[in-house]
Order: C-alpha cells, then structure tokens, then sequence
C-alpha cells in the first residue's frame, strides 16, 4: 500500500467485511459468495444485477445489505406501468401564496437515496428502464434542463427472474454493461433450507445492527482504488476479455460459440473487482486468482452466445469457465508479490 493510512484503512475494510458478514449473516442463510460478490460491487463503487427465481431472498439480501450500513434505503417496485417520473421526479408548478408568484419546483422521486432497489426490473418498458442510465453513470438526474445529484455514494442493486419471459422486458445491452456484476443466486442446500424454515417460522425478530456510514464507504472505496496491480495480472484479465470477442485473431475453442464479446469496460472491472477482494481478505496487491473468482458475475452478462451455443445448450458461463480453464497465467502464485514489486502497475 502507499502509506501507512492505508494499511490502516486496508485492515479496518478486512475488518469489516468480517463483521459484515456475520450481520447480514444473521437474517440470511448461506449465500456466502453472493454476499461476498455483493459486498466486492459496493466497495468497488459498482452497481449490481442480482438473477434468480421466486423466494430465494434477493430482496431481503440486498435490504439486509442497506441495513448493515448507515445509508438511505429505497425499494422501487418496476410494474409495466411504471414511468420514468416515477423514479427520477417530476416537476410541479408552485404558487407562493405571499406573492401570488408561481415557479417550477422539482419534486425528488424514490432513486436519491443511498440504496436502490430495483425490484423486478425486467417488469417495466425500456423507456422506464432508460431512465436509470443517467443515474447510475453520471450519478445526476437532469429534468427540466437542470441537473440534480444524487446522493453519494449511490448504488443501485437490481433483480430479475430469468425463468419467466412473459409479460417482461429484457434489460438492452447498454444498460446491462452498466452493471458492474450479475449475480446468480442458486438454490439452498438441504441444511440450509432446513434452517431457513427453521427462522422463518418462528417467532423471532432479528435486527442488524449497522456497521459502516456513507462517509467511511467512500474512503475505503478511495483506497481499494489503491491496491496495486502488477502488470501480468491487469495483462491477464485483458486477456480474458479479448478471448470472449469475435475475431481479433482469437483462437479460443469457445469462439464459434460467441456471437459478440465483452468490451473494455469488462477489462476495468476484472482488475477493480480483483482489487477489492484481495482487500477484503486481507491481502495488500491482487492475483490472477481474484480475476478469476470475479470473472463470472463481470462477464456473464456481457457475452451473447451464438445460434450453435443455444443449440448445444451452452451457456456464458460454459463459454467463461472454458476460456479460464484453458487460458494459463503469466506469473506463478509465488511470483506475484515479487512481480507487484517490479511492476510500475498502480
């Protein structure tokens, strides 16, 4: 790290992350990578699309997530007939009753807060699902020729269900890349259901107690930004990327079963997700092996599969877990302290 605060706010993210857990741990059962991945995202400052069918928790996670901090939390229910003034705001005309004056005032909506959810955000047009792409890029919303910022800092968590097609639409490409991961959560062991029947039956009312302000995320996500990265391990996750494109020389066996590829904004999240996990588990610089434990959720929604995939029944995560498995890495585990060292890679 470069300075000793750092190594200090480098303990005190470790630290939290621990304690973050246990909290969140409290209401949900399992789901360890899940919260692992959701918790990589918010330090990362990266928003994050959560997939899975009915009743597997993902609205209960992500408002155990708001809970565990001391942020403004909103739910937002996306329904088809859902507006995009709904979410941004809206504009009214106010009459000052000194005067007689009448002005445009802007009415904030339900996104400036800390933590959105958006519930269900394959249910509602793409004009209102627009109306989330200023906000998570630029962190602004503008109406009426103004601009508005939002709160800071300011994450959007998203989930949809991918079993059911009827009556939704799908998120288009540009919005999706937005999302720094997609989240696959899967269903629970037998242990685990048993003990989240065992919860939820009973009378029991759990309260997590928050653990980190608005303030204290924004530092630490300052000095994740700060994790080194030695060159051969950045090279490796740009490798990873460029496999998963059409052409450009690629030589993957996967390539006939890409249709078009992730783009360079995949390469930056590969290393700043790498970053924040080799953080949160206490580590001072990122490996290949961080790349590879935040490869899935980075790629799986930036790759569209071809006709002989779909046929095959292969799918991003067939194509990605190929590219890892037969993409060697440049610098071996006992190397990489060594190479962070000769590497001018920040």
């Amino acid at each position: 790290m470069s300075s000793e605060n750092d190594a200090a706010a480098a303990a005190k993210l470790a630290e939290s992350y621990e304690l973050l857990q246990r909290e969140i741990g409290r209401v949900i059962v399992g789901q360890q990578e899940v919260v692992e991945q959701l918790l990589i995202s918010l330090f990362a400052g990266g928003h994050c699309l959560l997939e899975g069918v009915p009743g597997l928790a993902k609205t209960l996670m992500v408002r155990s997530l708001a809970n565990a901090l001391h942020l403004e939390f909103n739910r937002i229910q996306f329904t088809p007939d859902l507006m995009p003034s709904d979410i941004t705001g809206t504009e009214i005309i106010q009459e000052d009753r000194a005067t007689g004056e009448r002005a445009y005032r802007f009415v904030r909506g339900p996104i400036f807060s800390n933590v959105i959810l958006a519930d269900e955000i394959n249910r509602t047009p793409p004009k209102t699902q627009a109306a989330l792409l200023e906000s998570m890029q630029e962190k602004q919303v503008t109406a009426g020729g103004s601009k508005h910022a939002l709160p800071s800092p300011f994450f959007v968590l998203a989930t949809q269900n991918p079993i059911e097609q009827e009556g939704t639409y799908p998120l288009p490409e540009a919005q999706l890349d937005r999302f720094m991961f997609n989240v696959r959560i899967d269903y629970p062991s037998e242990l685990e259901e048993l003990e989240i029947v065992k919860r939820t039956t009973a009378d029991i009312d759990t309260k997590i107690n928050p653990l980190l302000t608005g303030e204290e995320i924004l530092q630490l996500s300052q000095v994740v930004r700060r994790v080194p990265v030695a060159d051969p391990v950045a090279q490796y996750a740009i490798r990873l990327v460029r496999l998963t494109r059409k052409g450009e020389g690629n030589q993957s066996p996967m390539a006939p079963y890409i249709q078009w590829g992730a783009g360079p904004r995949a390469s930056q999240f590969l290393v700043l997700g790498a970053k924040a996990r080799a953080i949160l588990h206490g580590r001072e610089f990122a490996t290949t092996d961080d790349i590879k434990a935040v490869a899935l959720p980075v790629l799986r929604h930036r790759i569209r599969t071809s006709f002989n995939a779909d046929a095959e029944g292969i799918t991003t995560d067939h194509v990605i877990q190929k590219i890892l498995d037969s993409t060697p890495t440049t610098v071996e585990d006992s190397n990489f302290a060594e190479a962070f060292r000769s590497s001018d890679a920040g």
